[in-house]
């Protein structure tokens, strides 16, 4: 299938597998909650976490495969909902961004050692800056990481998403929920944000300016994107982790790819193949198959 486009969308239409989930709510030490399914069985040896992308969920096709293929081979698997990602709306004025580290910490201490972490896009990009974060320290709570898709320069990765057919096919995906969300967020929480501004966002730039940034502490967009980017955290990377992402991903140009990689610790395998789109990865004859769950079970299993 020619181009990452219809690599990327014909992943995201196929049907998921089905699977058996069971949800958890965790309150958050902040007095919010998040939400996590578990599949599999609850005593199995080697246990996995799964954060998803933006505005992703247990029922993303990335996060039924991966957590199928995970059961299937004996794993226990906890998919992690980001705040408002569960179908519920948080109780807190904020929400989660692509650098939403102390959340990550938190929930890999709540489960505890031993784990096995992977992250798709924004979840790949948080995933990677709490492991250069923590560095050494990091290897006392997860084995081995991935990181799949990860954005791991923001800025790159926003300006790509606000031009041309990215900004038809993907921003305004987005902003289709993330627009009414913060809308109803302002409701509870009047002064939060400029409504009207909100409602005439087309951007990413725009919404994470508006809306992202403030809501989380930071200056401005160029304050996020630049504080949230995971790239310059790759040469801190302690814990062997594999960064999968294809050349031709719409949402990070390969330049700013092998850019921001350039420096990456010895123990991070840069996997970057010509094609798979973003989180697509589908081989084979039509109908395909998605090789992304057993490419990434290879790597965690030693």
């Amino acid at each position: 299938m020619p181009g990452g486009h219809l690599q990327t969308l014909y992943a995201a239409l196929r049907p998921p597998p089905r699977i058996a989930l069971e949800r958890s709510r965790w309150d958050t030490p902040d007095g919010d909650f998040i939400d996590v399914d578990f599949a599999g069985d609850a005593a199995a040896a080697r246990r996995l976490v799964l954060f998803h992308g933006l505005e992703g969920s247990a029922d993303s096709h990335y996060a039924r495969a991966i957590a199928a293929h995970a059961v299937a081979q004996g794993w226990r698997i906890a998919i992690v909902h980001f705040r408002g990602c569960s179908g519920e709306p948080n109780r807190k004025a904020r929400a989660y961004h692509s650098g939403d580290t102390a959340e990550i910490d938190w929930v890999l201490r709540k489960l505890g050692a031993p784990l096995w972490a992977a992250g798709i896009s924004l979840g790949g990009n948080a995933l990677l800056k709490w492991l250069g974060e923590r560095g050494e320290a990091a290897r006392a709570l997860v084995r081995r990481a991935a990181a799949v898709s990860a954005p791991i320069d923001l800025a790159a990765a926003g300006h790509a998403l606000d031009r041309g057919l990215n900004r038809w096919l993907y921003t305004r995906h987005f902003l289709s929920s993330l627009t009414p969300k913060s809308l109803a967020k302002l409701e509870r929480f009047p002064g939060l944000y400029d409504a009207g501004r909100v409602r005439a966002a087309r951007r990413f730039r725009e919404f994470d300016h508006l809306v992202t940034a403030p809501l989380h502490g930071f200056r401005d967009v160029d304050h996020y994107w630049s504080a949230a980017s995971s790239g310059p955290w790759l040469e801190r990377i302690r814990v062997p982790t594999l960064l999968l992402n294809a050349r031709n991903d719409p949402f990070l140009p390969e330049h700013a790819l092998l850019a921001a990689s350039r420096k990456a610790a010895p123990c991070v395998v840069l996997e970057f193949p010509r094609t798979g789109g973003h989180a697509g990865f589908v081989a084979g004859p039509f109908p395909g198959r998605p090789w992304l769950p057993q490419r990434l079970l290879e790597f965690l299993e030693p």
